[in-house]
């Protein structure tokens, strides 16, 4: 999930070395590249026949998931026109905390004591990094803001129905980011034709729809079957250190005190969680000779997803009422 951050992060500095195309047509470019990509992706991990199989029997979490994503690629590229790269960040840091509460809503969940805490010193960690930038924006900011806050609500609610789903028939939902890319890309190009991009725009948004895009995406869908809905948009939060450091690095961009103090008081927040949920995780069990080979047997039934347990043997071990413990990054295998 952090490469996933890192990915997403680059967003804002490419999308700055554009000079010709503005609006939604950086949304078409973009989410069109990103649809091609993931086309082949896909088509080269599954095969082109059950790809189109899978889009044909999409069923209504399918079309929910990719109408999330969507909204999350046209939001973010339409809200990058209209206020600062800054205030569109700061925007997705409610990303955990609207994420922990549909996930509590529709889910039931009992967040853990130690996620609560990461998720508000996140949050004050960003507001520490951006408070000054929002508080001078004017009108056209503000619109941009709102139009930003798509992204982090329509991400709780796709985390969520990925978590709901996993385990379950037909949990598959890496389609789901291709039907939104071709959503985005579709009911945006009536709206920014003709299309004024040049060569090197045109490349540049390429760069964006497989590197920023296409990529992270699908091991976003991966990650979120081994992670909790809350933990994922929380380690999401990176994408905004990563985001000044590419701006500084790729814009010139040097960080203030403010930015630098609340970057780290978010890193400390995402270390200080991930290293609880290390501690707290229970050893696995030793097995005797009399009954390795059963154990053995029913590891292989398990879920993939649930960090190689079987079904059977987490329903034999009773779950302490109270707060759900999230399970760590440490473990949960390839995300491919």
């Amino acid at each position: 999930m952090v490469l996933v951050a890192l990915l997403w992060s680059i967003a804002g500095v490419v999308a700055r070395q554009v000079e010709h195309a503005q609006g939604l047509e950086l949304n078409v470019w973009r989410s069109g590249f990103n649809a091609l990509a993931l086309v082949l992706l896909l088509a080269w991990l599954r095969g082109p026949a059950r790809l189109a199989a899978q889009l044909r029997a999409a069923d209504s979490r399918l079309w929910l998931s990719g109408a999330c994503w969507g909204v999350m690629f046209t939001g973010f590229m339409l809200a990058l026109t209209l206020t600062t790269v800054a205030n569109v960040l700061v925007t997705l840091a409610i990303g955990p905390l609207a994420t922990a509460l549909v996930a509590r809503a529709t889910l039931g969940h009992q967040l853990a004591p130690r996620t609560w805490v990461a998720i508000a010193l996140a949050g004050a960690g960003i507001a520490w990094m951006y408070g000054s930038q929002i508080g001078r924006a004017d009108a056209a900011q503000w619109l941009g803001t709102g139009v930003a806050l798509t992204v982090p609500l329509a991400g709780a609610v796709n985390w969520t129905l990925l978590q709901r789903a996993r385990g379950s028939a037909g949990s598959d939902f890496m389609p789901a980011v291709l039907i939104g890319a071709l959503l985005s890309t579709l009911l945006t190009l009536p709206l920014a034709w003709p299309l004024g991009a040049s060569g090197r725009d045109i490349a540049w948004l390429a760069l964006l729809g497989v590197a920023q895009l296409a990529i992270p995406c699908l091991l976003a869908v991966r990650v979120a079957r081994v992670l909790s809905a809350p933990e994922v948009a929380l380690l999401a939060l990176l994408e905004v250190i990563f985001g000044v450091a590419w701006a500084w690095l790729g814009a010139g961009e040097t960080p203030s005190s403010a930015v630098l103090g609340g970057g780290l008081l978010v890193i400390a927040a995402l270390a200080g969680h991930e290293l609880l949920a290390l501690r707290r995780r229970p050893a696995p069990p030793e097995h005797s000779a009399a009954t390795g080979g059963a154990a053995d047997t029913a590891e292989e039934g398990g879920t993939a997803g649930e960090g190689g347990g079987s079904d059977a043997a987490h329903a034999r071990v009773p779950r302490p009422r109270g707060a759900a413990e999230l399970p760590p990054v440490a473990g949960s295998g390839p995300l491919v």
